[in-house]
């Protein structure tokens, strides 16, 4: 199966079969995920040091050097907590403050979810802290997810929970 739309560093770099995509680039896609709270990345690549001192405070480790050295997180380890460490020891002016929303990343749950293939699985549900993921009850069927996506954060916890990895998680496009 090929990829639409692979941005040319991934092309060239071989990643235009879906069966050559490391387990992490099939949840969160090619782009790298900013910390929490982290301006356009056009300024957060220019201003950013790349110094790590948001590495070391991140209490989940979700936080690690990604391309060109800049802070990107990675959910193979974790969630994020949204504790806001990674702001508050920051020198540059590259986040907007805690008190706004962290990001506008949410979830979406592909055809390779187990209750697609009608097997029972709910660990998405029970591994979501904001009960974003609920299923409906089908008749004479296995209940299927439903993402309530006004209550997902993007925390990135349901990720670590799913045994096949039918969950990706994504920008969402805001309409302002």
């Amino acid at each position: 199966m090929t990829v639409e739309n692979l941005p040319r560093r991934q092309f060239l770099r071989g990643k235009f079969l879906t069966s050559l995509h490391s387990e992490n680039e099939q949840k969160q896609g090619f782009d790298g995920i900013r910390p929490p709270w982290a301006v356009e990345n056009s300024i957060f690549v220019e201003q950013c040091t790349r110094c790590g001192d948001c590495l070391s405070v991140c209490e989940t480790n979700i936080l690690v050097k990604g391309d060109g050295g800049f802070p990107e997180v990675r959910f193979d380890n974790g969630e994020c907590t949204f504790c806001g460490k990674c702001v508050d020891v920051c020198k540059q002016p590259i986040f907007h403050p805690c008190d706004e929303k962290p990001w506008l990343h949410k979830i979406e749950i592909g055809m390779a979810c187990l209750s697609q293939h009608l097997i029972e699985c709910r660990s998405c549900q029970d591994s979501c802290p904001m009960r974003a993921i609920s299923f409906r009850l089908q008749m004479g069927g296995v209940a299927q997810p439903l993402v309530n996506t006004d209550v997902c954060n993007g925390c990135g916890a349901c990720l670590q929970g799913c045994p096949v990895n039918a969950i990706k998680i994504s920008y969402l496009k805001q309409n302002e």
